[in-house]
This record gives structure tokens, sequence and C-alpha cells, in this order.
């Protein structure tokens, strides 16, 4: 952290950085990277002496030219009595011990000579003695190296070790202060704020003073990005903030913050951002293989690192993707590695929302004094629901570990024995089935999450000396990561799915009600904004989404007059069992409307399958009743759900303005092109929903309504309506998008004139 000319950092932070050197390889991710595995470090300190002390807070202040260093850490253990202490750094790793350097490693040694710096300079030690202590994690060896040094040799390895750091921090330091007067000149970017935008600046602002959560309903329209991004920047100005993060569901909503954060630009903020894009999206190889053998942007990506950091940060303030894939080929590094390294050096990254709630692949590097001092704003929140229910879940199949079985036999011995025991496992769950499709248990399979550990060591050690190297490997190495990981999570508000099938069988710890979770993750954030035109009803959003007792909600009603819109029920059942009956009808409503008002028209339907059915009907009832050059002779466009984004690109640009001739997509609900899609003007005139978007009924959403039933809520709302309704309120939001925008927005099913339904439309759906 960075205020004025102190730097407050830990001792590992600094180290890192000074030391980074080698090659990204995801295999030995796990195994190269010295960890502080708290059984490990507690095992070797159970062995101290009475006199020797654990966990030792240090503390100094380090003068480089102008900058003061204020380097805190804590050591793992100070062993004996003066005249000359031992400092010892544990370090464990699940990888094998005959893999450590002659004499360990460089960063390892600088973490531990700073600690004895700190402690010698404070009790007035004239030498000290530094021990690192390596750890096997499963077989419990351990590796020791010992060096003894003065206190003056402390000293000037300290003081050359930081002034390698200072450059990075005096571009920092140059950087906040341009961002800083740049922020406090800078009004709201628009000569006037629209009606209702101000409101929610305001919030926004006053929630991040408080320290609070927002949950602001604010409508499509009325420039949400600019209205959360604005109020964040002006918070950093005025000291509270030191970054916030941008967090979406889509690559739409990503390109609105940056647009909002370019047009400030223009009025001139001077503020560094980066957006992070989608690893298998932005690698420059034809494979995603992270290893250095097969990338050389992997290979030697820590000797390369800083200097691309240092370099971008000198020129650029906006990184985008196109930004980061220029630089990261002028210094030959990954650039989604790149990205990740450039979000700590941030003021504003606009991200994915797993990189803050996913455990699994979260910022690591982010310490408590960072989140204090960050703003968490959460863009189309809804989405967060069933996302974070993902991330908090885990799931192993019998397949994986049959074909490792194979693979392994005669090649890696214990490799082999733990991928049969879970196939072998699997195989006994088949068996006392009873021919069941599925099972539902409230109990974790404790002996499955042993069977897990015991594998994924036994890969570790595999990776290690390069077994396999066709990924299945790696990848079941992942999943039983991640699933003896969620084992840990598990508790009431999680269930046991398993689904049996002739070929294959599944178990997945299903996290029910991810609240508390995101509680938990989101702890030691300052604010948490989370915003959506379609955060209704909001208690609900609230409950899912881990509100406390003191947080705000807001909801700012529509800038957009009810002329603009006009709104149509057709009480036709779109129920899945009057489907067949349905589709005529419907395909004959889109005809009737294109030869009404002729132009472009998206028509949103509940699943693919009753999409395609419809298109069918409607193309054939086109080609023998529909005059070519007439009206209604509409071009048609329809959605895969294997569309690339530059497919996706395609289809949306077709939707122009004045083109003569009449368009219409045919599209899902919840899908790429029912959110975060902007068509102004007469580039959209219409939109066509049809039913009521309720997920389709199975096991899982029937989980989800039993357990919320058990908790005394409705349960079939919390499953079905809720997040039905939702993916209809975003798809009917693509119409209006400004204040001169007019269109139709019809609604065919014949629940719409049930209350139960009613009460969730918009009121200026309504009447």
């Amino acid at each position: 952290m960075l205020m004025n000319d102190t730097v407050t950092i830990s001792v590992r932070n600094l180290v890192e950085y000074v030391f980074l050197s080698g090659s990204i390889d995801v295999r030995l991710n796990a195994i190269d990277t010295m960890h502080e595995g708290t059984k490990a470090h507690q095992r070797v300190q159970l062995t101290y002496g009475e006199q020797d002390q654990k966990e030792v807070y240090v503390k100094a202040d380090i003068q480089v030219d102008d900058l003061l260093f204020v380097v805190d850490g804590r050591c793992d253990g100070l062993l004996g009595t003066d005249p000359i202490l031992t400092v010892d750094e544990i370090k464990s790793t699940g990888g094998d011990l005959d893999r450590i350097a002659e004499d360990g490693y460089p960063v390892h040694w600088a973490q531990a000579l700073f600690y004895a710096y700190m402690y010698a300079k404070e009790h007035e030690q004239t030498a000290m003695r530094v021990q690192l202590t390596y750890v096997q994690t499963k077989t419990e060896e351990e590796r020791r190296f010992t060096r003894e040094v003065t206190f003056i040799e402390l000293e000037q390895y300290v003081y050359e070790i930081t002034a390698r750091y200072a450059p990075y921090v005096q571009q920092l330091r140059k950087h906040e202060q341009l961002r800083n007067k740049s922020i406090n000149g800078l009004a709201f970017p628009f000569e006037t704020y629209r009606a209702g935008q101000r409101k929610l600046a305001g919030a926004v602002y006053k929630s991040i003073e408080e320290g609070v959560r927002l949950f602001a309903k604010a409508p499509t329209g009325i420039g949400k990005t600019i209205s959360t991004t604005y109020p964040a920047i002006k918070a950093m100005g005025a000291g509270m903030l030191q970054r916030f993060y941008y967090l979406t569901a889509r690559t739409t909503t990503r390109a609105a913050a940056e647009d909002a954060l370019m047009f400030m630009r223009e009025k001139g903020l001077h503020l560094h951002a980066v957006t992070i894009t989608a690893k298998d999206k932005i690698c420059f190889q034809e494979e995603v293989r992270c290893e250095k053998e097969h990338c050389p942007y992997a290979e030697g990506y820590y000797d390369r690192i800083n200097g691309a950091v240092l370099d971008i940060l000198e020129q650029e303030t906006i990184m985008t993707r196109s930004v980061i894939e220029a630089y990261a080929h002028k210094h030959k590094v990954c650039p989604f590695e790149f990205s990740l390294d450039l979000a700590y050096a941030s003021d504003a990254v606009v991200c994915d929302y797993n990189y803050i709630f996913d455990p699994r692949i979260s910022f690591k590097r982010q310490y408590a004094e960072m989140k204090k001092r960050t703003a968490l704003l959460v863009d189309e929140a809804h989405n967060l629901v069933d996302r974070a229910r993902e991330m908090f879940s885990a799931e192993l199949t019998k397949a994986p570990f049959l074909a490792l079985q194979r693979e392994l036999k005669g090649t890696h011995g214990e490799g082999y024995r733990t991928a049969k025991a879970i196939n072998d496992y699997f195989i006994a769950l088949r068996k006392s089935s009873d021919g069941a499709p599925h099972l539902i248990q409230r109990q974790l399979p404790e002996e499955l999450v042993a069977l897990a550990d015991a594998f994924a060591s036994a890969a570790e050690q595999a990776l290690a000396v390069g077994v396999s190297g066709n990924g299945l490997l790696l990848d079941a190495y992942f999943a039983a990561q991640n699933f003896v990981r969620t084992a840990k999570l598990f508790d009431d508000r999680y269930v046991v799915y398993i689904e049996l099938s002739k070929s294959d069988v599944r178990l997945k710890l299903f996290c029910l009600d991810p609240s508390q979770l995101l509680q938990q993750i989101g702890k030691g954030y300052r604010s948490h904004i989370y915003f959506s035109a379609t955060l209704s009803p909001v208690s609900y959003y609230m409950d899912m989404l881990g509100a406390g007792e003191n947080d705000y909600t807001l909801a700012v009603p529509s800038p957009f007059a009810k002329e603009q819109l006009d709104v149509v029920i057709n009480p036709l059942s779109t129920r899945y069992h009057d489907r067949d009956q349905s589709k005529l009808p419907i395909a004959k409503l889109i005809m009737e409307l294109m030869s009404e008002r002729p132009g472009n028209y998206f028509v949103f339907f509940p699943s693919y399958a009753y999409m395609n059915a419809v298109y069918e009907t409607y193309m054939e009832l086109k080609e023998w009743s529909v005059p070519a050059g007439t009206a209604s002779d509409a071009e048609v466009l329809l959605q895969r759900p294997d569309m690339a984004e530059e497919e996706r690109d395609r289809f949306l640009g077709t939707f122009q303005a004045g083109s003569g001739k009449s368009l219409i997509g045919f599209a899902v609900m919840g899908g790429v092109f029912s959110e975060g899609v902007d068509l102004a003007g007469d580039r959209l005139v219409g939109v066509i929903v049809v039913g009521v978007g309720l997920p389709q009924l199975g096991v899982e959403r029937n989980m989800l309504k039993d357990y919320f039933n058990e908790q005394g809520k409705n349960g079939y709302d919390y499953a079905y309506v809720f997040p039905g309704m939702n993916k209809v309120l975003q798809a009917g939001g693509r119409l209006i998008r400004s204040e001169t925008d007019r269109g139709t927005l019809v609604l065919i099913d014949d629940r719409y004139l049930q209350t139960q339904y009613q009460r969730l439309l918009p009121e200026e759906w309504k009447g």
C-alpha cells in the first residue's frame, strides 16, 4: 500500500517481487510453489523446545532514497537463546524434496534473512543464524539448510533487496499523484444526469463511505456503469479506496465498463485499469498447454514479467485485451498471466465474478490491508446466485479414473492404485443403487473424499516426474483437489447428488444456498455494490447474496415514458405439454407483427428445443405464405449453443437501422443475446418473449425447492419462478435503451395474467 512517501508491505510480497524467476508450468504449480501448509508448520513447531518461540511478529523501517518502507511479517520460529538466535522459516510442499536446489530457494532465503534482520535490529543482535526447513506434506520428511550471518551483512542485504523493489514503487507513487489530481478535477462526464442516475451514484458513494453493501435495482438504459464507476473513482480520489473490481458475468458487460473508463479518460481521468480475458480466449497458442516445453510465452515468463509490467504501466492507462496482447508479444510473456499480474498494480480491474468469489481461481495475493481499501462493483448481480452455486460445488465422475487406471498401469504404481480405488468406489456405488437413476444423500461421502485426497497426492508425484502428457491426469488432479477443498465447506446447506447411468457415475457436492460462503469470501472488502435492472424481488437477492442488517437497498424508477413501450400479453399456454400445439400460433403471431410493423425483432424462448421447433414451423409458413420482397419477408437468424465469439458479434452486427429489410433473431432466454446487448433506436423495434422463463424441471432444481421449503420459504419461487422471471425481464430489457426508443413487447403465456407473475413485472410493463 502506498501512502505519500511511506510504503507498507509484507516481507513476502517484497521478496517475491524481487526474486520472481523461472517458467509457468501448470503441471507443477501446486508442487513447486512452496506454500505455508498449516499442518506441516504446526508439526515442526511442536518439536521446538521450551525456550523457542513460534509465530514471532517482526517489523522494521527501511529508508531507500525518499521512500520509507514499513516492512513486517511473522517468522515461523525463533530458536535458542543468546548469544546467537536462529530464525526458522518453514516451507511445505507436495513435491519431492530431492528437487529442491542444493541449498534451498533464493526467495525463501530472502524471506528468512529479512526476518533475521528485523529481529536483530530491534533486539540489537550482532549476528543471527538463519534456517530453512522444508517439509514434504505427505511423507513428513524434512530437510534443513542453515547459515550464520552478521548484522552488518543482514543490513546490507536487506537494503540492497529493498532498493531493487523501489523503482516499481516510484512508478506507482508517480502514477497515484497523477491519478488523484485527475480525479479531483473530474466532473460527471455527461452534461446532465439521467433521471435516477444521480440518486444511484450518490447511493454508491455513500455505501463505499460507510463500508456497507448496496443492493440496487436500476432499470435498463439509466447508465448503471457510469453511475457506479464514477462514484467509486471519486471515492478513490478522496482516499477511501485504492482499487475497485468491476465484476461481470459476460464479455458484453465487460465492454461497457471499458467504454465508461475510456470515456472518462477523454474527460481527463488518469487511471490504470486492466481487463482480464479468459485464458482459453486470449492464449496465443493453438492448444492451451501452460508448460514451458509447449509454450514460448510460458518459458522464462517470471524472468521477464517485471520489465513487462513496468513498461505497460509507464505507457498505458486503460489496458484492454488488445493492449495487453500487444505488450505480451513485445515482452514474450503469457497474456493471461500478464493480465493477472497487472491486476495487483491497477486501480480498476474488469473481470469475471470468479476472480473474487471462486476459491479455485480467486486472486491469491490480496492481503487484508489491500482489501480494506477495495470495493466490489458487481454488475448484473442476479447472475451471481447460480454462478456462486457452481463455484462452491464440486463433482467427480467415474470415466476419467477408469481411463487413468488403464493409462497409469505399469508407469506409476501409486497413481494407478489411487485411480483404481476411486473407480472401484463408483462401481460399488452403482451396484448398491438398485438401478435407480439418481440418489440424494445429506451426509458427506468421507470415504470418497479420502480417496480423492490420496489420488491428488499421487497425481502430484506423477506430474512431477512427467508421467502422462495428454492432460487427463492434470484435469483429474484439479478435479480431485477441488472436490477435497469443497468437502471442507460441506454443511447443511449442501446435498450429495449422485447420477447413475450404464456408461458413467457422477457424484456432486451441490451447494444449495451460497449466501453464507459469499459473505465469508466477501469479508474484508470495504464495500460491495450489487446492481442490476432485474434485481427483483430484492428480498430474494439480498437473502441469496448474503446481505447484512446494515446494508442498503435502492430501487430507481425507469427514466423512460410508458408511451415508449407498447406491451401486449398473449395468453397462450407455452407449458411443456402444450408446446406442439403452440408452435403454429406463435409462428403466425410473429408473421402478423412483422407485417404490421416491419423492422428488427428478437424472439426469446425458454429452450433451444422449443426455439428450433417454432423456427422450423415459421420457416415452413414463410415459404408458402409470404411473397418475396414484402414486409413480412424477413431475414431470419438462429442462435446456436456453440457459437464462437466472432459469430456472436456477426449475429448482433446484422441488427442495423435503415437497412430497409426486416430481421428476426431467434434466441434463448438467459443466453448471450438476452443480457448486456444494447441495440438502440431502430436497430431493434420489437421483442417477443415466449414463456415465463422457468428453468426446466429437474432433480437439482427440485432439490433447491425442497431445501428452501424446509427453510420456511416458498421453495417453488426460489427454485423456479424468481430465476425464470429474471430471464424474462432481461430479455424484455433489450428493447428500450434511450429516451428516443420506441418498441413493442409481446409476452406469450397465460401465466402473465396470474398475480404470482404479474407482481414481478416492472411498473412500466403493467396496464
